[in-house]
């Protein structure tokens, strides 16, 4: 059996109403001039699996390895639903998203059997200084009925706590906080393996037939977590390589600046590394801002070279 090696995944890339341009020229794939929201760098989401695009397991899908080679995949961590635990994205926000919230593990299950909870991260990897907002949890003492008439009445905007986001800010999103990410923003995202999504309120968009889209409002307002407030970027912790951004039940997400000749891995850990700024090589191939490599935990290591600064966020399933 071929044994594993550090693993190139088939970026998916997902249409959004509110999408921009930049995601397929930022990861070396044709401009199509469609508006694309999203690109799923990693994901076992059911009918979007990351299939393998470099050496001799390419067109091996996420699903297939992690189902039937776990051990040398994840190490001690198991499946989360038979999935791979961990979605990581890049977001592309011309506009607005809509304001949403994310139910935790038992609240997926009453209202969805079989699907995950979603606790997810952001990092900014880009942001306009005039126009950029995120939008983090409820102003103080906001509570359900507020939140209700506020969606009744198109003002629902209001009563989220928001901030203007510098590059480089991290956010941690606990199942539960409602939240939106603001227009001309590019962020990377890490989360629980779900696709599960309550919208509250579009900002009052409609579709070019005059139709609006799906709201979620009463599972939404069932799933909001109305005590955690106003959400702030996470401060992070120092590490020998780096800093430590999130370690939380699901996840850790690191950030690192390499420098010459550096070896990744070394730990044994599932680990998946991602290019935000510089270029270099990984194991001889080019390996350049939006690039992804995930290191299986049977894999030794992974060697990367660079002539300058490279800064890689690393992240693990729990």
């Amino acid at each position: 059996m071929q044994p594993l090696y550090p693993l190139r995944f088939e970026p998916i890339f997902k249409q959004q109403p509110w999408g921009g341009t930049a995601l397929q020229p930022l990861l070396n794939r044709p401009a199509n001039g469609l508006a694309t929201g999203e690109a799923w760098l990693v994901s076992d989401v059911d009918g979007s699996e990351s299939c393998v695009q470099n050496g001799p397991l390419r067109g091996t899908s996420l699903r297939l390895l992690a189902t039937q080679r776990r051990a040398e995949l994840l190490g001690p961590i198991n499946l989360s639903q038979g999935r791979f635990p961990i979605l990581l994205k890049l977001i592309d926000a011309k506009k607005e998203l809509s304001v949403q919230v994310h139910p935790t593990d038992a609240q997926a299950e009453a209202r969805a059997p079989g699907q995950l909870g979603k606790t997810e991260a952001w990092v900014v990897l880009a942001a306009n200084a005039e126009s950029s907002l995120l939008y983090v949890g409820l102003k103080p003492g906001v509570d359900r009925a507020m939140l209700e008439q506020g969606i009744a009445e198109g003002t629902a905007a209001k009563l989220l706590h928001s901030f203007q986001p510098n590059v480089g800010d991290c956010v941690l999103l606990n199942a539960g906080t409602v939240h939106a990410i603001g227009r001309d923003l590019l962020l990377f995202e890490i989360q629980q393996t779900s696709d599960l999504t309550y919208r509250l309120y579009d900002w009052g968009r409609v579709d070019d037939k005059g139709q609006a889209r799906t709201l979620h409002i009463q599972d939404g307002l069932d799933c909001t977590d109305f005590a955690s407030g106003p959400i702030a970027p996470v401060r992070s912790e120092s590490l020998t390589t780096g800093e430590q951004l999130i370690n939380c039940k699901y996840f850790s997400l690191s950030r690192h600046t390499v420098s010459g000749v550096e070896r990744l891995g070394l730990d044994q850990r599932c680990t998946v590394y991602i290019c935000i700024e510089g270029e270099g090589k990984l194991e001889g191939e080019r390996f350049a801002r939006g690039d992804v490599v995930l290191l299986p935990a049977s894999a030794s290591y992974a060697t990367i070279e660079t002539t300058q600064p490279m800064k890689l966020l690393s992240c693990e399933p729990h």
